[in-house]
């Protein structure tokens, strides 16, 4: 099922490149196995938890358009994005799980606590010096949009193990 857009092009608030405009075309809204899809999934999800703001990777900013159209249509408020660079490998692909990327487990696996690995996350976001110890309620309230790197993190695995 497809949703025809009234429109061609949408414009949604990003908090780091600003005014984005990008294509609208007819939306899927219900696959062919009866699963809503992920435009429709992510824009209701959000709204029925109060989500106002979405931070995700900038490889999904052309989305946020469609996203934005979508909840205009349903009355839904508008929320604010925030569209980081990736994290990606010594290649400058981004890293996936199908791509080899370095997980949780891996890193547990040569003795990096889980609080080590959000510290690691937390300096390449700026968030945190070096070696310092931060929790996800430090984090959240450090959480600033104008101290985000624009540019993507190059990780390299030697430096993670």
């Amino acid at each position: 099922m497809r949703l025809r857009a009234g429109v061609t092009r949408w414009t949604v608030d990003d908090l780091l490149v600003g005014a984005f405009t990008g294509a609208v075309d007819d939306l899927v809204l219900r696959r062919n196995d009866g699963v809503a899809a992920y435009n429709l999934a992510v824009v209701v999800d959000d709204a029925a938890q109060g989500i106002d703001q979405v931070v995700r990777g900038d490889d999904l900013l052309t989305s946020a358009p469609r996203q934005g159209y979508l909840a205009s249509l349903l009355g839904l408020p508008p929320v604010r994005y925030a569209h980081v660079p990736l994290a990606l490998n010594e290649h400058r692909q981004r890293l996936a799980k199908r791509d080899g990327a370095v997980t949780l487990p891996d890193l547990a696996v040569d003795g990096r606590s889980a609080l080590e690995v959000l510290g690691l996350l937390a300096v390449s976001l700026g968030l945190a010096a070096a070696g310092e110890r931060v929790t996800p309620a430090v984090l959240r309230h450090r959480f600033d949009p104008a101290v985000l790197p624009r540019h993507p993190w190059i990780v390299l695995p030697d430096r993670l193990l």
